[in-house]
This record gives C-alpha cells, structure tokens and sequence, in this order.
C-alpha cells in the first residue's frame, strides 16, 4: 500500500510544490508580501514562520482547546534562533488533504475569499497590472518549464527514437484497436495495405487517408510466413493538427541513438508541446460529446497511474511527472474564475476599462468560480471512487 501512494505523493507534490513556487518567486521579485506558502490544502500539519532573528516551528494535531473542547491546533512549538534575520512574517506549511497547494499574498482576492486589501506598497493589488499578470502567470510558466526540463533530461539521457528505415517494422500495438483484434502483433513487418506498398509510417498514413469504418485488406509478414487480414480502422483526432484519421492503432518500431543537447532540447520542446496539445484534445472531446465527464480522473486516478510507472521505472515515471506538468499548467490557464487564467483575465477586464472592478463583483465571480471548482473536484472524486470500486 504505502509503495502505491508514496509515487503518487510525490508526483502530486512536485508539480504542486513547482507551481506555487513559481508565484513565491515572482512575488519576491516585484515586491509583494507573502503572507503563506502551502503544498497541501485544509489543516496545517506543521508551520515554519520566518520571524525577527529567526523561524517559528509549529507541529499540529487534535487537542483541547481553551474551551476544553476537542480541536485542530498547535500541539508543539519551538522557536530556531537565527541572529540578524529581519524576517518576512511568511509561513511555510505542510497541509493535510493532498489535492494542491496555494501561496497567499498580500491584497489580493484569492480562493480564500480574504477582502483585507488596504493599498500598501507590499499588496499585489497596488503593483502594476503587467506585474500582476507577471504573479499570476508565474505558476503555470514554472509548469511548462519542469516539463520542458523532464523531457530534455531525458532525452538527453535516454537517447531519442529514430524509426527503423526501409521497413514498416510494428512498434506498439495499442490495445482493442483495429490491428491488435486483427491479431498484428510487436515485430510484424507491415508490407502492403490494399495496393499499396508499404515501407514507412508515412506510408501507412497515405494508404489509409479517407478509409475510417471502411474494411481494407493488410498484408504484413510474422516470421517469413504472409498473412492477409480484412481491418476496419479507426477514426482518431490528431491531437497535434486536429484532423480526424484513419488509424490501425500500431506505431513504427524505433531504435534509441545518443542524443546532442541541441538534439535533446530540440525534442524536449517538442514533447511538452505535444502534452499541451494532448489536454487541448481532451477538452475537445469532451465539448463535442466524445468524451464523456464520466473518464476524468483525479488524485486517485493519478495515484495509480504514478504507482504503476514507478515499477516500470524513472523514465516512465518521470515522463508522466511531466505530462501531469503540463496538464496542471493547461487548465490553470483556462479563463475561469478561481484559476490562475481566472485572475489574469480579471486583471485584464480591468485594463481594457482602466479602472478596477467593485470588490462585490469581484467576490461574486470568485464565488462562482470556486462553485465550479467544486463541482468540477466533486466530479472526479465520484470518478475515482468509481474506479476505485470497480464502477
């Protein structure tokens, strides 16, 4: 059991921790206080507060409050000299439910609803709006950046995939797909598709332009012995291009050779651009009814999926650590209110009219936001423990 959460655990709390870290940063850099910096939601589980000549450590737990009453709050607490630190009053905390993490700044209206903005030097609200946008932003750019760097370190590392030449040598074979209920198999060199000869991937994807639900006959070749089977490929949305294609489910064998740094970022952008494109797919999808609400997955979802690659190793694991990077950066981005897009698309509102939006209608958008975010976390809980049961 605690193999299977301990991957989850700190796939989750990387990302997280990346993404609040990069509003920490940001807000250092134009000057804004930080009021609290948490990986994890709810109760605190313990508190570093940086304080005049040094932190205050604080550790929590069920005890009797001053009413005699049972309750959440400080069991244990030490003060760590630190002599000549000024101290910024931020505590740092590690929460109890493992579902995100947030950093509170001073004078901004957040997921806390907190509406104590008084104007001062250190408040976000009295910088500028491009250094608002600059905060804002900052999470979702540290995102896309760990993502970037996973995949470049790997490829770095690893090497990167050259398809193997002169031959339509099956890589993949994806599961319930057309070519693995025809029984093509890993090894199997495709040679002919119709009257068309096939050499290449390329070659494959020509051959079945226009030929989605259609049966078509595919000759390939399994250990010098010919074999002809009737398919019916599969329509697929190109998550890169968009357009619908005719698939067999089935990749082209690869060999991995060394790569170049140049080689290595090269492709390390690529593959983020891709994990972006992948969730832009999915919300596709899921506005034109391919998808339905009920495949959305949450922590549990991810918890799996982390525990699962970690047995396969770094690589895959580390590949999903980035995938997940780029999906937490995608939909923060997203115009809705309570998202890191929410406050960049309010901030920008109020740079169109050149005057800020009243604090009532301010509070009334973030309230709607946080009612869609609940439902939207209600949702993939329900999914999760659906998955969880078997449902």
């Amino acid at each position: 059991m605690i193999s299977s959460i301990l991957p989850a655990l700190l796939l989750i709390g990387a990302v997280v921790f990346i993404h609040e870290l990069g509003h920490y940063l940001a807000a250092r850099s134009i000057g804004v206080k930080v009021e609290k910096f948490s990986v994890c939601f709810g109760p605190r589980i313990f508190a570093f507060t940086s304080v005049k000549d040094g932190w205050d450590f604080k550790l929590f737990f069920y005890r009797k409050n001053e009413e005699g009453k049972i309750a959440w709050g400080p069991i244990f607490s030490k003060f760590f000299s630190q002599s000549g630190r000024k101290g910024s009053k931020t505590e740092y905390c590690l929460s109890l439910i493992p579902l995100g993490g947030y950093v509170k700044v001073a004078g901004m209206l957040d997921e806390s609803l907190d509406t104590k903005i008084s104007n001062k030097s250190y408040e976000l609200m009295s910088k500028s709006r491009p250094k608002q946008v600059w905060f804002m932003s900052a999470g979702v750019i540290m995102n896309a950046i760990l993502a970037f760097v996973i995949f470049t370190g790997l490829t770095l590392h690893n090497g990167k995939p050259v398809p193997v030449e002169g031959a339509m040598i099956v890589g993949d074979v994806m599961e319930d797909y057309p070519a693995s209920l025809a029984g093509i198999q890993k090894d199997d060199q495709i040679i002919a598709i119709e009257n068309f000869e096939i050499n290449s991937i390329q070659d494959m994807q020509n051959a079945l332009k226009g030929k989605m639900d259609q049966p078509i006959t595919v000759t390939y070749i399994r250990e010098s012995e010919t074999f002809n089977e009737v398919v019916r490929p599969k329509s697929h949305i190109d998550p890169q291009s968009g357009e619908t294609k005719a698939i067999l489910g089935i990749s082209q064998a690869v060999e991995i050779v060394p790569a170049s740094l140049y080689e290595s970022i090269q492709t390390g952008y690529e593959r983020t651009v891709f994990g972006f494109s992948l969730v832009t797919l999915s919300i596709k999808m899921l506005a034109s009814g391919e998808a339905s609400l009920k495949e959305l997955g949450g922590p549990l979802m991810i918890g799996g999926l982390a525990a699962e690659t970690a047995k396969q190793g770094w690589s895959p694991y580390l590949s999903l650590m980035a995938l997940i990077s780029c999906n937490l950066a995608f939909l923060n981005i997203l115009p809705i209110p309570g998202l890191d897009g929410g406050h960049i698309f309010i901030t920008t509102i109020e740079g169109i009219i050149r005057r800020p939006l009243s604090l009532k209608l301010r509070m009334a958008i973030q309230q709607f936001g946080m009612v869609l975010l609940l439902m939207l976390m209600a949702t993939v809980m329900i999914n999760d423990i659906g998955r969880l049961f078997g449902g």
